[in-house]
């Protein structure tokens, strides 16, 4: 039991030693990534489109 209550005890602490991203970091951050998701599902789309075109004229 003295190993659970010293194991929340450490991971407390060490919570408490974490540098948390402010609110703008996480939306700034939050932007970027769905931008990213945006262009490379619109590339695939695109890319998933020509190949089916291509196999169409082959086929």
């Amino acid at each position: 039991m003295k190993r659970i209550i010293a194991f929340f005890q450490d991971s407390y602490a060490e919570l408490k030693k974490v540098t948390w991203p402010s609110r703008e970091e996480v939306g700034a951050s939050t932007r970027v990534v769905l931008v990213s998701v945006l262009i490379f599902a619109v590339v695939l789309g695109v890319l998933d489109y020509l190949f089916l075109s291509g196999i169409d004229l082959l086929f």
